[in-house]
C-alpha cells in the first residue's frame, strides 16, 4: 500500500505525471493511497466537488449515505470514473487545495491549552498510586516509588499463542532470549513511532497473559503524559476501561463515552475532535469485554454525535471510520485477539514481564528495605520454579506476599505451582486470622476459623462456577457476589473496580490473577461433592486446553503433603474418594498416551504436583512413548519432563518426541542424563 506520508506525496506526483495524458487513469491507479490520504477530509471535499459543479446534490447524497469516510472516499472515486475525464480535472485540483488547507495547522487557542493541563493534572492525580494489587484501605502506595520497567517487544509472537495463557508466558520468554528477540525491545514512549520515527502509528495492540502488566502499562502512560513528560506527540489521552464499557447496556454515542469519566473536557470537545490527529485513545481490557466476539461488525457509525450500541462505537473507532486520524492502543490477553478486525491494527506488541534485573528491583521496592529484599531474593533464586514464575509480575506479587507474611517460607522449599498458592492462601489466611483474634475473646477464635472456612467455600464456589462459564469479571449484581461484599477477607483475593453509570454505579470484581482463581474452583471442587468437570472426565480438555491449569492444581491439592496442610491449617480436608479417584485417572490418562504416543504434556504436569514416584511407577507401560512435539516448552514443562524422565530407571523409551518444541542447548543438557534410554530420539 502507498504511504500517505511525504514520500506518497512524491510518488503520487510522479504517478500523476505519467498519466498526464489521462486524470482519470490516475485516479484509477492512485485509488488506494487516495483512500488513504482523503479519508479526514471526505466530507470538505464533497463540498467543493459540489460547489464546482463536478459533483450533482444527488451524487453528494449517494456520497453520503456510506457507512464511514473511507467507504465515501470509494464511492467519490466511482462516481468520477463515471463521470469521465473533466470531472476527473476537477477533483485533482480541488484535492491540491485541501492538501495545501489540510498541511496549515492552525495554532491551539488558549481555552484549548487550558483545558490541556488540566486533563493532564487529572491523569497525574488519577495514576499517582498504583491501580493494581490489592492495598489496605487507605494505604497509598505511590506508582512513582514501586513502578518496575516492563519488558516490551515488537513483533507478531502473541497472534501464535494457541496452549493456556498463563503457560504460555514461559514459552514466550524463552523464545524472546534465546532468539535474540531482546534486540526489538521498545519503550512506551516509542509505541507509536516506526522504526525511522518519521510516521506515528495509529493502532497498536499490546498483548500478554494474565498479570503481565498490560494495565500498568496503561497507568505508566497516563502517569507520564500528565506530568508533561513529552515524549508522546499527543494533546489528548482518552482512557477507557472495558470492565467500565460492559455496565453500558443501551445506545450511547462515542461524545457521551468520554465524559461520562472527564466532564472538565465537555468545553474543548469538538475541537479535541477536529484535531484527531493528536488525540491517544486507550482501551485497557479487550478480552474483558462481553461484546468481544462481535467488534468486527459492518455496522458503523462515523459521528462521534452518533447514537449506536457500544460494540458498534468501538468497532468503528478500531477500524477507523470513527475519527480515522486518532490513535488508539487496546490491550487484551492473547486469548480474545483473534476477535479483533482483521487489518486494522498497525503494531503488535508483547508484554514479556520482567528480566531477572527487574525481578531484583521488585523485592526492593517491595520490601522497601535492600537488606531483606536480598535475603528473601537469594530464598526465591534457590528454588527455580519461584524464580522462573517471577518473571511474571503478578505471580512475582504473590510470591513476595509469602514471603512477607511468612517471613519465611515453610520448612520444606515448595516444588510446584500448588505448593505456593497452597502457601499464599495459608500465609494470608493466618495473617488475617491472628488480626481477628486479637480482636476477639478467646472462646470465639474457633467460630472466627469456621467463618474464615466458610469464606474460603463460597469463594470457591464462585471460582469454579465462572471459570465453567468462562467468566473473570464478577458482578456486585450477581447475588453470589454481593453475599461476599461486606468480608474483609474478600478483598484479600478479590480486586475492586467502581464502575458509574448516570444515576447508576456498579461494583465489578475480579479475582487478583486468573490463576488464583483457577486455584480456588480445583480447591472448591477436591472438598465439595461437586462432579468432575465433563471437559476432564471426557479428556476433551486434551483439545481446548481451557482447564489445563485446573487440572493441574487439582492434582497439586490432592496430593498427600498439600491435603494434609490445608486439612491442619485451613480446615478444608480433601474427600477420600476423589483423593483415589484422581490417583486412578493420572494414572489411566499417562498410561493411555505413553501407549499410543499421544501428546502428553498436561498429564506430565499433573503428575509433577503430585511429586508422588509410586505413581509414575503404576502407570509406566510395556510401551513407554513420550509425545510432546509442536508444544514450544517453557521452563516449567521442562521441570516436569525431567521429572518424569528421572522416574522411568530401568525402562526403556521406544520413543521420545521433541519435535518442533524449541529445544535449546540448556534444556537438552537438562535431558541428557535420560536419552540413553530412548529407542528412538525425534
Amino acid at each position: 500500500m502507498i504511504t500517505t506520508g511525504p514520500a506518497h506525496l512524491f510518488t503520487s506526483a510522479m504517478v500523476e505525471k505519467d498519466a498526464c495524458q489521462s486524470c482519470l487513469t490516475a485516479v484509477r491507479v492512485l485509488r488506494v493511497s487516495l483512500v488513504d490520504e482523503l479519508e479526514g477530509q471526505v466530507d470538505s471535499l464533497l463540498e467543493v466537488l459540489v460547489c464546482q459543479e463536478a459533483f450533482t446534490r444527488d451524487d453528494r447524497e449517494e456520497v453520503l449515505c456510506q457507512p464511514g469516510p473511507r467507504a465515501r472516499v470509494r464511492k467519490v472515486l466511482d462516481i468520477l470514473e463515471c463521470k469521465g475525464e473533466e470531472a476527473a480535472k476537477v477533483f485533482f485540483s480541488v484535492r491540491s487545495h485541501q492538501q495545501l488547507s489540510h498541511n496549515t495547522a492552525q495554532p491551539p487557542s488558549t481555552e484549548y491549552k487550558k483545558v490541556q493541563q488540566k486533563h493532564k493534572d487529572i491523569l497525574r492525580r488519577r495514576s499517582e498510586s498504583m491501580l493494581f494489587y490489592n492495598s489496605r484501605h487507605g494505604e497509598k502506595i505511590l506508582f512513582s516509588e514501586h513502578y518496575v520497567n516492563l519488558l516490551l517487544v515488537d513483533g507478531h509472537q502473541a497472534l501464535e499463542i494457541k496452549r493456556h495463557e498463563v503457560l504460555a508466558f514461559g514459552q514466550e520468554r524463552l523464545s524472546l532470549q534465546h532468539k535474540s528477540g531482546l534486540q526489538r525491545k521498545i519503550a512506551p514512549a516509542k509505541l507509536f513511532l516506526r522504526a525511522n520515527e518519521k510516521r506515528p502509528i495509529r493502532k497498536v495492540l499490546v498483548t500478554g497473559v494474565a498479570g503481565i502488566g498490560k494495565t500498568i502499562l496503561v497507568q505508566k502512560i497516563l502517569f507520564d503524559f500528565g506530568g508533561n513528560k513529552d515524549h508522546l506527540a499527543f494533546d489528548f489521552v482518552i482512557h477507557m476501561s472495558f470492565r467500565d464499557l460492559n455496565l453500558i447496556d443501551k445506545p450511547t454515542n462515542f461524545r457521551e463515552l468520554v465524559l461520562r469519566k472527564n466532564r472538565h473536557l465537555s468545553k474543548e470537545l469538538d475541537h479535541i475532535f477536529v484535531n484527531d490527529d493528536r488525540l491517544l485513545i486507550i482501551l485497557d481490557g479487550f478480552d474483558e469485554f462481553k461484546h468481544y466476539r462481535s467488534c468486527d461488525a459492518e455496522v458503523f457509525v462515523t459521528e462521534p454525535e452518533e447514537d449506536a450500541e457500544v460494540k458498534e462505537i468501538l468497532g468503528s473507532l478500531l477500524q477507523g471510520e470513527l475519527l480515522p486520524n486518532a490513535s488508539v492502543m487496546l490491550t487484551s490477553r492473547p486469548t480474545a485477539i483473534n476477535h479483533i478486525p482483521v487489518g486494522c491494527i498497525d503494531r503488535y506488541v508483547l508484554i514479556a514481564g520482567f528480566s531477572l534485573t527487574e525481578v531484583q528491583d521488585f523485592f526492593i521496592r517491595f520490601f522497601q528495605d535492600a537488606t531483606v529484599a536480598d535475603r528473601m531474593f537469594s530464598t526465591v533464586s534457590a528454588n527455580e520454579l519461584m524464580l522462573t514464575l517471577c518473571y511474571i509480575p503478578a505471580f512475582c506479587y504473590i510470591v513476595c506476599c509469602i514471603l512477607n507474611e511468612s517471613k519465611d517460607l515453610c520448612r520444606e522449599s515448595p516444588k510446584t505451582m500448588t505448593d505456593i498458592y497452597v502457601q499464599y492462601l495459608v500465609a494470608l489466611l493466618r495473617s488475617h486470622s491472628q488480626s481477628r483474634i486479637e480482636t476477639c475473646p478467646e472462646d470465639q477464635g474457633a467460630e472466627t476459623n469456621q467463618q474464615l472456612c466458610d469464606i474460603v467455600l463460597k469463594l470457591g464456589r464462585l471460582a469454579f462456577k465462572k471459570l465453567m462459564e468462562h467468566q473473570t469479571l464478577l458482578y456486585s449484581s450477581d447475588p453470589e457476589v454481593a453475599g461476599l461484599e461486606r468480608c474483609s477477607l474478600v478483598s484479600t483475593f478479590l480486586d475492586k473496580t467502581v464502575a458509574q453509570e448516570p444515576g447508576c454505579t456498579e461494583e465489578v470484581f475480579s479475582f487478583a490473577h486468573l490463576t488464583v482463581q483457577e486455584f480456588f474452583a480445583a480447591l472448591y471442587w477436591a472438598v465439595t461433592d461437586q462432579p468432575l468437570p465433563d471437559a476432564i472426565q471426557s479428556g476433551e480438555n486434551q483439545n481446548n486446553e481451557h482447564l489445563d491449569l485446573f487440572s493441574r492444581f487439582l492434582s497439586g491439592i490432592l496430593s498427600d503433603r498439600n491435603s494434609k496442610l490445608l486439612s491442619r491449617q485451613v480446615g478444608l480436608g480433601c474427600q477420600e474418594e476423589k483423593v483415589e479417584m484422581y490417583h486412578k485417572k493420572i494414572i489411566t490418562d499417562l498410561t493411555m498416551h505413553c501407549q499410543n504416543g499421544g501428546h502428553i504434556l498436561n498429564c506430565l504436569h499433573c503428575l509433577f504436583e503430585q511429586q508422588d514416584p509410586s505413581m509414575v511407577l503404576a502407570a509406566l507401560p510395556e510401551s513407554l512413548r513420550v509425545n510432546v512435539s509442536d508444544e514450544t516448552l517453557s521452563q516449567m514443562d521442562h521441570n516436569a519432563i525431567k521429572y518424569f524422565l528421572s522416574l522411568t530407571e530401568g525402562k526403556i523409551l521406544s520413543e521420545l518426541d521433541f519435535t518442533g518444541t524449541g529445544l535449546n542447548h540448556d534444556s537438552l543438557r537438562d535431558v541428557q542424563p535420560f536419552l540413553h534410554r530412548c529407542q528412538k530420539l525425534w
